[in-house]
């Protein structure tokens, strides 16, 4: 098997695992922002131990949003 017989058969998944690469952490840095700053509105000091629960939260959301974003495009864009 060379490897333009594996790209072929494995395009849409490398793709799809580039682009959730290359935007899982700019998209989870931005939904912990906002997730911060809503609990800054309820209550003025936000400890690290929420913090960090809040990081975990945005880590899950992100990959999950990031997935299904690549999954979607590619399917667009390359088929």
């Amino acid at each position: 098997m060379n490897i333009k017989s594996f790209y072929i058969a494995f395009h849409d998944p490398i793709w799809i695992l580039v682009l959730t690469t290359a935007l899982f952490f700019p998209v989870r840095q931005m939904i912990w922002v906002l997730y911060v700053r809503k609990k800054q509105k309820s209550q003025k000091i936000v400890s690290d131990d929420e913090k960090k629960n809040l990081k975990k939260r945005a880590t899950f959301t992100s990959f999950l949003l990031c997935i299904v974003f690549s999954f979607l495009y590619v399917g667009q864009v390359f088929n």
